[in-house]
């Protein structure tokens, strides 16, 4: 039995890794879930959703992803971050921060996906910037680590560390190892076998282990960025929020997976094939099942008694100046996905010119629109306290943080 100093050399080698995908005999199941996957996926990205869900979806991601890392802060608390509004608890105020980041750095995602090459996805150099872009947005005082020194953004651990009962590779192999991991996914054919590399790249970047701290969140956003080169996503579904809602299965696979070889009926690389592949099962299968979710979401069949019901709620509980006359309106603009000048909306209103004022007023404030200017153009909004008339079940703990709302 190797000690642990033993243990961490074991682990300096590209080679190491392997295999990197399944061999083809064992294909031919995660290629059909894959083809699945990809034909939802499509059939999502030509539903119309609000520009505002995008920004909730990152906020979404953000507390899953952190909550995976038992770092997570509440709903609220993120809303009224986006607000400048930070709690006086110093351990709260940096989740804020760090959660806010996350966000940032999704959206940097999300802007550049659509330019970047298949190479630059899956470049080292391309893991270096995420860890660079998140961290680099958090003071020296977020980033102090337990052992008392601050983490570099992007910089590659220089250390040996363990995870778990995980030893990862020795620090000196990181690069070699970074460079063999983006060639290989990154050479794999676009379609179906692109998407199982998508799966797999996940597991076997968290193997590396290429930061002293921040590894799971960077595994998690390349693997939103990869999903999304590959147009599968739009923005409106992630893996991060079924990652965390199946979290003990999510840290089971990937333990499993870090488990080397079982004997010659598990595969001919130095890591254990099936593991692999029932990792990469799970991710299919839970991508699935996010896209399929959404899907039923965003059926805009519904919206209409959905929108009513929010203004019901507004009007008779609430009681912040929010009328039903709203619907209309508010309709119109999730449909058209449009901007409408103040005068357009007020319009559509039906009500007197003081009284479609004040209703523009109590709407902006509750978040039911949008605006970028204080005379601006309006959008449709979509607030947190919105979510369980809007998208129930989207973000179970921001429904429950909305239920105090009405006296906050």
């Amino acid at each position: 039995m190797p000690t642990k100093s033993q243990k961490f050399a074991l682990y300096d080698h590209p080679s190491q890794m392997e295999p990197l995908l399944p061999g083809e005999h064992h294909l031919q199941p995660l290629l059909e879930q894959a083809h699945d996957l990809q034909r939802a996926a499509q059939s999502l990205a030509g539903v119309g959703a609000p520009v505002e869900l995008r920004q909730l979806l990152r906020a979404m991601n953000s507390y899953y992803s952190n909550k995976i890392e038992g770092q997570h802060t509440l709903p609220f608390e993120i809303e009224n971050a986006l607000r400048s509004d930070y709690s006086q608890d110093q351990d709260k105020a940096r989740r804020q921060r760090l959660a806010l980041a996350h966000m940032e750095t999704e959206r940097a995602i999300e802007v550049g996906w659509k330019g970047w090459a298949s190479g630059q996805v899956w470049s080292a150099q391309m893991v270096r910037d995420i860890h660079q872009d998140l961290f680099a947005r958090l003071p020296d005082v977020d980033r102090v680590l337990p052992e008392g020194v601050v983490l570099q953004p992007g910089a590659l651990r220089d250390r040996a560390v363990s995870v778990g009962v995980h030893a990862a590779p020795a620090h000196a192999a990181i690069g070699a190892m970074l460079d063999r991991w983006g060639a290989f996914y990154g050479g794999v054919r676009r379609g179906e076998l692109q998407i199982l590399a998508v799966a797999a790249s996940h597991h076997r970047l968290a193997w590396i282990h290429p930061f002293r701290d921040g590894n799971g969140r960077v595994a998690r956003l390349h693997t939103h960025l990869a999903l999304g080169s590959l147009g599968l996503t739009d923005g409106l579904w992630s893996p991060l929020r079924g990652f965390a809602r199946s979290h003990e299965a999510y840290y089971a696979h990937l333990a499993a997976a870090d488990e080397p070889r079982a004997g010659d009926l598990d595969g001919r690389g130095n890591l254990s094939e099936r593991a692999l592949i029932a990792w990469m099962d799970y991710v299919l299968a839970l991508c699935i099942d996010q896209v399929s979710f959404m899907a039923g979401l965003l059926d805009m069949a519904g919206m209409k008694d959905r929108i009513a019901a929010c203004l019901a709620f507004e009007e008779g509980v609430v009681k912040r100046g929010v009328r039903g006359e709203s619907l209309r309106a508010l309709h119109y603009l999730l449909l058209t996905q449009s901007e409408l000048e103040r005068s357009e909306f007020k319009a559509l209103l039906g009500l007197g010119e003081r009284l479609a004022t004040a209703q523009v007023t109590a709407l902006l404030k509750r978040g039911l629109l949008v605006t970028d200017s204080p005379h601006g153009k309006l959008r449709f909004g979509v607030p947190q306290h919105a979510l369980r008339f809007y998208f129930p079940r989207l973000w179970p703990e921001a429904e429950v943080d909305a239920g105090s709302d009405s006296v906050r």
